[in-house]
């Protein structure tokens, strides 16, 4: 099943390298859209002019007509087109000026392509009726590309709508896992700038040495290296929302100036004394403990209080186990078509597994364990072999020991008996972990199906009817 509802848009790819061009074009028409390729530059300005798109795809590295080039003909002819840039010479630099062009995204080669299906599907629905909750005659409840119909991801969307049409700040919490920039993104779309750039940081994921410059961007001469003025990622988001996911990373120096940002609404670039007035909502997100670290003096307190004027909790999976077969059979579709197998199901045994997993990866685990289902499956229908849960292979492994291997009485012992309560304290712990699925407790023992049956009828905990 589909959740997202322009399988039919209209793409033109730009690119100057034939086997780009072709492998976008295979991928995007497998898809369901409707894709025309351009060459070069002046090509696709030429198709422009004869027909508009909903989306294009350039590369930004051509001649004589370079991809910036596209992207400004195309908002000019037509303001509604979203364009995606794609390079392998990707920079910062370069990023800005693309998005201070209205680009929606930047994505340099090689990219993965699941992220690119993710950023065409996620910017086709920016251009619809983005935000409103729909339910589809086929499919689950889903808010943008968020999936889930439990009663816990109802009050997240109801806060979503209620935060997006303030100008506040906004910050999320949750699990790693949970979702919290599809939470970011949806809010940026429902309000009103969603017209402008969306630009998220992941302050965990750059060196605290690069962070600042990349934020604020630097003067020439501001350090060594410093060839030329750069702008930030902050002024890229101008007049958009600026999304800092980890921010219980940033070091408190740069809490600092994330603070003046917050409170002047200007920045300084390094090297420079220059304020730039900058207008941009701040969407902040971590699955840390702020308030633990504000009272161990590792997060300012009065940044603390300017990021949280808006909050919302995303909950992890295990609380909302409604939407996990939903989530899997949504998961499964995905990799059903991008590897192009034929599995249609996941079985009632596999499904029963994933709807009593705890899922500390959460959302993000769930679609790796579905991934490496489809991956690993041969037959027409995802089995609970082919998934591998890890909590659960920990928990065989390392076990509760005192409970596993019961110690010897000082008396003299039956070695049969004693080999018998221990096969049977096994049979139990092994159903006990894996929820009563007799399939899954077999695997976790390292033993057939058969041979697991015939233990539990042995030593009388199942019946023949069972």
């Amino acid at each position: 099943m589909s959740h997202c509802k322009s399988s039919q848009a209209k793409i033109l790819v730009v690119d100057d390298e034939p086997s780009m061009r072709e492998f976008l074009d295979i991928m995007l028409q497998g898809d369901g859209y409707d894709v025309r390729c351009a060459e070069n530059g002046t090509e696709a300005i030429d198709f422009f002019e004869r027909e508009t798109y909903d989306l294009v795809i350039t590369d930004i590295r051509m001649k004589p007509v370079d991809g910036l080039a596209v992207l400004k003909h195309c908002k000019t002819k037509s303001p509604g087109t979203i364009v995606i840039i794609i390079s392998a010479y990707a920079n910062a630099e370069t990023a800005v000026s693309a998005m201070k062009e209205g680009a929606y995204d930047y994505l340099p080669k090689p990219f993965n392509v699941d992220e690119m299906r993710t950023v065409i599907r996620d910017a086709l629905e920016s251009r619809e009726d983005v935000g409103v909750a729909t339910m589809e005659q086929d499919g689950p409840l889903y808010f943008g590309c968020i999936i889930g119909e439990s009663p816990a991801m109802q009050k997240v969307y109801e806060l979503i709508s209620r935060v997006a049409t303030t100008s506040s700040n906004v910050l999320i919490t949750g699990e790693s896992g949970t979702g919290k920039e599809l939470v970011a993104k949806a809010i940026h779309r429902q309000g009103p700038r969603s017209s402008k750039p969306f630009v998220a940081v992941n302050c965990g994921g750059v060196p605290e040495t690069l962070i600042e410059s990349e934020l604020f961007g630097f003067k020439k001469g501001a350090f060594t290296g410093a060839t030329a003025n750069k702008k930030g990622l902050v002024e890229a988001a101008q007049g958009g929302s600026l999304f800092l996911d980890e921010i219980g990373e940033l070091s408190l120096s740069l809490q600092v100036k994330l603070l003046r940002l917050l409170q002047e609404k200007t920045i300084k670039m390094i090297g420079g004394n220059e304020e730039i007035p900058v207008d941009v909502r701040i969407i902040t997100a971590t699955n840390r403990d702020l308030e633990q670290m504000v009272i161990d003096n590792t997060f300012r307190e009065d940044l603390y209080y300017r990021l949280n004027v808006l909050a919302i909790r995303l909950p992890p999976l295990r609380e909302r186990r409604g939407d996990i077969s939903i989530l899997a059979e949504h998961f499964l579709a995905k990799f059903r078509r991008e590897f192009g197998k034929d599995i249609r199901k996941i079985s009632s045994y596999a499904m029963d597994l994933l709807n009593n997993y705890d899922f500390p990866g959460n959302v993000r685990e769930l679609e790796n364990i579905v991934e490496r289902g489809v991956a690993l499956e041969s037959s027409s229908i995802v089995l609970p072999e082919s998934l591998t849960l890890a909590a659960y292979k920990r928990k065989a492994q390392n076990g509760n020991h005192s409970e596993a291997l019961p110690s010897l009485p000082m008396e003299t012992t039956n070695l049969d008996q004693f080999l018998a309560d221990l096969e049977i304290k096994m049979l139990q712990n092994a159903l006990q972990m894996a929820h009563g699925v007799k399939l899954k407790a077999a695997e976790l023992l390292g033993i057939t199906f058969r041979s697991f049956r015939y233990r539990l009828l042995k030593y009388g905990l199942a019946s023949e009817d069972d």
